[in-house]
Parts: structure tokens; C-alpha cells; sequence
């Protein structure tokens, strides 16, 4: 087993879904095998889409997960499928060059530069102390002011403050953590529903993290934040029992007969929710749709 890089665009080529699976071609298929039982980080390209000429991408590490199998496409010859479990996305994005250093040592020559022929290959294997440093930056939050080093990190002893973070990757209590740190602030810790922001005394937010797809074995949906929406208590305690839900025009759906008038006030008038600013948070549809076809009652 070995630790890879899947890059993956923010308007794919392929029909990649990163929560669920990769798409690729025969070419990585042996790259993609190593990996199979292992961790993977995923990586954002400059090039959005197909255009060559398209630009925008945030030359990223963005999150992690776990190979499961790999199948063959039934539809595309020389092409398959690796699907995984366990996606998280990191709290903080991870830029794959920091103070001149480069997060893999193989997009680095001797001399310096950039090894462009290592950096085109869109599935890249790593040690498992590269992975380990990006892991550990990804949800390390810098100092204030200050971007973190990633020298000084890999300088860390390993047994003592990066392995921990590894081992819990498929525990609960560090994923929902995590997800609701990040769900939270991407809807500025604002009900995405009613609009509604409390924060207590202590700078704690009363609006919670919901999973549109449930994590639980019956569902197995992803921790990610194309996976979430920030709700209110009462709001997300009725979502999760399909009395409220979401068109793929982010609308939202209830149950009348079901939702006192007293909340139905609450709801935003125009109808719709709250988005996230950056368009690639938004609500998955496929998400969307499961929630609608297996959880919501209307």
C-alpha cells in the first residue's frame, strides 16, 4: 500500500465525485492500485475544467480519504473507477508550495526548479511523512499573522504530534469536529434557513452543522461541506427527520402539515437558503437529491 495525490478539478474532466469517487484513466491505474487500503489527499489544479485556457484553480490540497476498490467503467473503455470512504476536507486549504518549500519533494529538481514532467501527473504517490506534514497542516491552524512553516512542522516528532491526527481520521469525534467547525464558518455561523446568528457569551455559535446525506451506516454520507449546511437546533432537528428539505434550487421543502406556523415564520421569506460565498461549497445535488428521496417526507 503506499499514500497518493489525486488531483481533481473544480469543473472536472472526469466524472469524479471526491466524496464518493475518482475517475481516471488506464495511465494511473498502477499508481491508483498502491494506493488501494491507503490514504490519498486530494489536490485542486490551477486549470478549473477542460479549457486550457481556463484558470482560477487554487493549487490546493483540500482533503483526504481512504481507497476502498477500484472497478472498471462499464460505459468508457481503459477507464475506471476508484471509490473511497472516510472523505474529509481540511479546515484550512493547503497551498502545495509554502516559504519555497514544496509539499512533495518530487515536484522539486536538484536544482530547484519545478519538475513539470512530476507536477503534470494527476496521480502522484507520497511518503507517509509527506502526508503526514499536509495532513497536519491542513488542520493545524497557523499562528495569528503568520502562515504556517512547513519546516518547522516537519521538524515535529512525528510519534508525538502527527501520529495521533492519522489514527484519528475515521473517529467520530475528531470528523464531527471538524465538520462543524468548517460548516459553521463557511455560513458565517448563520442559520442558512432562517438567517438567524446567535452567539453566546463566550463566542460560541447556537447554529449547528448538518449532514444532507446522514453519516450513519444506513447512509453513509461524506464529511463534507458540499455535505453540510449550518441549521439552527430546532431547524437541523427537523431536517434530519425529513420535515424540511431542499430543492436543487436550494428552495426549501417542508412538510406543512407538519411545521407549527410559529417556524414557518421563521424561514426565510424569500423561500430560499443561505449560500456559502464560494460557489464550490454550495449544496451538492446528489446530495440534495438522496436527502429528498430518502429522508424527507413531503
Amino acid at each position: 500500500m503506499a499514500k497518493g495525490i489525486f488531483t481533481t478539478k473544480v469543473n472536472p474532466t472526469y466524472d469524479d465525485l471526491p466524496e464518493v469517487r475518482y475517475h481516471f484513466p488506464k495511465t494511473y491505474l498502477n499508481q491508483v492500485q498502491a494506493t488501494v487500503g491507503d490514504w490519498i489527499i486530494y489536490y485542486e489544479p490551477r486549470r478549473q475544467g477542460a479549457n486550457a485556457a481556463g484558470r482560477g484553480g487554487r493549487q490546493v490540497y483540500f482533503a483526504t480519504a481512504r481507497v476502498e476498490r477500484i472497478v472498471d467503467d462499464p460505459h468508457r473503455h481503459a477507464h475506471y473507477y476508484a471509490f473511497v470512504t472516510d472523505f474529509l476536507e481540511f479546515e484550512h486549504i493547503v497551498p502545495f508550495r509554502q516559504g519555497g518549500k514544496y509539499l512533495e519533494d518530487a515536484l522539486m529538481k536538484e536544482d530547484g526548479s519545478t519538475n513539470k514532467g512530476a507536477f503534470g501527473r494527476s496521480v502522484r504517490l507520497i511518503s507517509d511523512g509527506e502526508y503526514q506534514l499536509i495532513l497536519q497542516l491542513g488542520f493545524t491552524k497557523p499562528t495569528s499573522g503568520q502562515m504556517a512553516d512547513a519546516d518547522v512542522i516537519a521538524a515535529e516528532e512525528p510519534e508525538v504530534y502527527v501520529r495521533p491526527m492519522v489514527e484519528q481520521l475515521r473517529f467520530r469525534p475528531f470528523r464531527d469536529a471538524a465538520f462543524t467547525r468548517s460548516v459553521r464558518a463557511i455560513y458565517n455561523f448563520t442559520c442558512a434557513m432562517t438567517g438567524i446568528s446567535i452567539i453566546n457569551g463566550g463566542g460560541r455559535p447556537e447554529v449547528e452543522a448538518a449532514h444532507i446525506r446522514p453519516v450513519g451506516n444506513d447512509h453513509n454520507g461524506p464529511d463534507s461541506m458540499r455535505n453540510g449546511i449550518a441549521l439552527s437546533r430546532s431547524i437541523h432537528w427537523m431536517f434530519d427527520r425529513g420535515l424540511l428539505s431542499l430543492t436543487d434550487g436550494y428552495e426549501i421543502l417542508m412538510v406543512k402539515e407538519l411545521i407549527p406556523d410559529p417556524v414557518k415564520r421563521l424561514l426565510n421569506p424569500e423561500g430560499k437558503i443561505l449560500l456559502p460565498a464560494d460557489r464550490r461549497l454550495y449544496p451538492h445535488p446528489q446530495f440534495l437529491q438522496y436527502h429528498r428521496e430518502r429522508i424527507f417526507k413531503g
